[in-house]
């Protein structure tokens, strides 16, 4: 055994780093102060510098970093049956290779807990803003849910449309506008504030993200907000704004929901307006429908035949993608989400309906 473990020497001495890290990493996650600390001094300064420093690279990173690593996932399994297969001591060249991989994995999640996961731990929106999610009343979401509805009619003759009725914004004047959609939140919220907003990147295989139900993706080891080209688009600026909230440290998915509606509502922009509204209503009327569906009906029958039109496009496009790839996905981000702490997992995307009734009512 200690020949053993000293001809791997290397091998196991990187696996005992990186097990280290993610020991002290799960022993330190409690303490909300460290976890300020590290989040404020060291995870965003580096994934906002990295983030300018792709905004110069006209592709999206993530995309291309997740390229690299199906590419080398191939080439290690192809070179792993060689290599094994060549060996003279075919179980060492098997336990070297597969050790090799699990060493590097581990440390990726552990550069992932230090970029990313501190932020699970560390002050959020809802302790920095005060408003924190209740318990909400049948009456208010009713309240609530009308009023977006009404918005967003009043709207929707804003944005340009195509021959069919649906919205048809192009995705690029969204995007143009991003550096400075959070402008109008700096008074009220002031510690949403960053030095620079990169403009997003579009994703080239976004049918691939459709198929998971993926609209939007954070990446922090670029830094960079990648959106999906491909969906419909009157839902489009909302998911800009959502992706930004995840910029400033935000990793609640239902707090970014609330700040993607927030952001697009108070923008100056038309269509960021109309789609703030719109998908602010989305999520209302869903809890509606379960809480009352009587009021569900009567909202949704005073609709105006714009904002029918986007709500038949966007089911419309999604039903194409219902199965085993879009379930398989919100189950790994369900697991994901509830292993840093996040114990509302996918759900956390009707829980803005909290946060929305709240600051709206």
């Amino acid at each position: 055994m200690r020949n053993f473990l000293r001809y791997f020497k290397r091998l196991h001495l990187w696996l005992l780093a990186d097990l280290a890290a993610l020991g002290l990493f799960f022993l330190l996650r409690p303490l909300r102060g460290v976890m300020n600390a590290l989040s404020e001094r060291v995870s965003m300064p580096v994934e906002r510098a990295l983030g300018r420093a792709w905004a110069l690279v006209p592709v999206s990173g993530a995309e291309l970093c997740y390229a690299a690593a199906v590419i080398f996932l191939a080439v290690w399994l192809v070179s792993t049956v060689v290599v094994v297969a060549r060996a003279e001591y075919k179980r060492e060249a098997a336990y070297r290779r597969c050790l090799f991989l699990l060493d590097l994995l581990l440390s990726l999640y552990a550069a992932f807990c230090l970029l990313w996961g501190v932020n699970f731990y560390a002050d959020d929106f809802c302790d920095k803003s005060g408003l924190r999610p209740q318990p909400v009343a049948v009456d208010d979401l009713v309240t609530v849910t009308k009023l977006f509805a009404r918005q967003a009619n009043a709207h929707a003759d804003a944005v340009a449309r195509d021959g069919s009725g649906v919205y048809a914004v192009p995705r690029a004047e969204s995007m143009a506008l991003a550096p400075s959609l959070y402008e109008n939140l700096y008074d009220e919220f002031p510690f949403l504030r960053i030095p620079v907003d990169p403009t997003p990147k579009p994703i080239f295989f976004s049918r691939v993200m459709s198929a998971m139900n993926v609209t939007g993706l954070y990446f922090p080891f670029t830094g960079e907000s990648n959106l999906n080209m491909d969906f419909p688009a009157a839902t489009f600026p909302f998911t800009v704004a959502h992706e930004l909230a995840h910029r400033r440290g935000i990793a609640s998915e239902q707090q970014c929901n609330f700040l993607g509606a927030l952001a697009a509502i108070r923008s100056d922009d038309p269509a960021y307006q109309y789609s703030g509204w719109l998908t602010g209503y989305i999520h209302l009327s869903n809890a509606l429908y379960t809480a009352s569906p009587e009021d569900w009906y009567e909202i949704r029958a005073n609709l105006s035949p714009a904002v029918e039109a986007d709500l038949r496009a966007a089911n419309d496009y999604w039903a194409r993608y219902e199965g085993k790839v879009a379930d398989a996905s919100g189950k790994a981000y369900d697991a994901m989400l509830k292993s840093y702490g996040d114990e509302l997992g996918m759900r956390s995307y009707g829980a803005v309906v909290d946060l929305l009734v709240l600051y709206f009512k």
